[in-house]
């Protein structure tokens, strides 16, 4: 794969500083999923190495089990798109345009690490190559329209225009959806296969204080009804559901939630940090209500997202 040297991935140490001596671990896949994690050619560990961050696959869904980040907000640098292509190191776990390309998918390629959080380096030309990477298709999960062009990014932009770029911060970013067996079909068959399209998608930030201390935040959102109402999958049986930084997201009742439900949900075991956020909702209660609504209409305040860190100590 071209400057495949460069791909170092995502980096555990990357927050150690004078004050923060610990280092953030790539997250574990629990004995849910570890069966199932796709083998990577040249790797031993099967993790997808890219600049400033790395992938981790399911063999059997051919998504990624998580994506890991490390954001230099004080690097950042402009860069411009490419198109997607496929990863030769993760052979056939992977899909790639049979599948955004098939009937009714209806659906956007969704970066599961955000270009643009991973565009930066000492030079234009590093941080072009980080945000070239982001393209290759074990970065993407299906995502209906209306989350990732809207919901999602207002959150992705938050993470890194409002807190990463502005306060100059260097974070980890864990992402990924929820790999359920009870995720919905899609409507049409790829290869005489059947996909199963993810319905949540998780989102967890490691970020450091100036009290020396590691701190994490986490958020999930679920495009449910706008799968099933825009017909892109088919229908299930009833009853199946499919002060501080990072804090001052507007819907947070609705998108922010405790790590350990991510960690339930996912199968996946986060590093240890300070939680920033205490969640007494059920798990049931969350679900329905991270679930975006199709009425276009709700998204009509989505510019005035309140992001304001007016209240924040650095």
């Amino acid at each position: 794969m071209e400057n495949e040297k460069l791909y170092l991935g995502y980096d555990a140490e990357f927050l150690i500083n004078d004050e923060i001596k610990e280092i953030v671990d790539l997250p574990i896949i629990g004995k849910k999923h570890v069966d199932d994690i796709a083998p990577i050619e040249g790797n031993d560990e099967s993790i997808l190495k890219y600049l400033n961050f790395s992938v981790k696959m399911s063999a059997s869904r051919k998504f990624a089990f998580y994506t890991a980040s490390n954001i230099d907000g004080n690097m950042f640098k402009k860069a411009h798109r490419r198109g997607w292509r496929k990863d030769p190191r993760a052979k056939e776990f992977q899909w790639g345009t049979e599948l955004y390309s098939a009937k009714k998918s209806d659906f956007d390629k969704g970066h599961m690490t955000k270009r643009e959080d991973v565009q930066w380096g000492k030079t234009i030309g590093l941080a072009q190559k980080g945000a070239d990477s982001t393209f290759f298709y074990p970065n993407s999960v299906p995502q209906h329209k209306d989350l990732n062009q809207v919901i999602w990014k207002s959150l992705e932009d938050y993470v890194l225009h409002t807190e990463t770029k502005t306060n100059l911060l260097k974070v980890c970013v864990f992402t990924g959806p929820v790999l359920s067996e009870s995720d919905p079909n899609f409507v049409t068959q790829v290869k005489g296969a059947t996909v199963q399209i993810p319905i949540v998608f998780w989102k967890v930030i490691v970020y450091p204080k100036n009290d020396g201390k590691l701190y994490r935040v986490g958020f999930m959102m679920s495009q449910n009804r706008l799968l099933f109402e825009n017909g892109i999958v088919e229908e299930y049986e009833k009853g199946v559901i499919g002060e501080d930084l990072f804090m001052q997201f507007e819907d947070a009742e609705t998108y922010q939630v405790n790590i350990s439900l991510i960690e339930t949900l996912a199968g996946i075991k986060f590093p240890k940090a300070i939680d920033s956020y205490k969640d007494d909702r059920s798990k049931k209660l969350v679900l329905k209500e991270i679930d975006i609504d199709p009425d276009l209409e709700s998204f009509s305040n989505v510019e005035n997202l309140g992001f304001s860190i007016d209240n924040l100590t650095l």
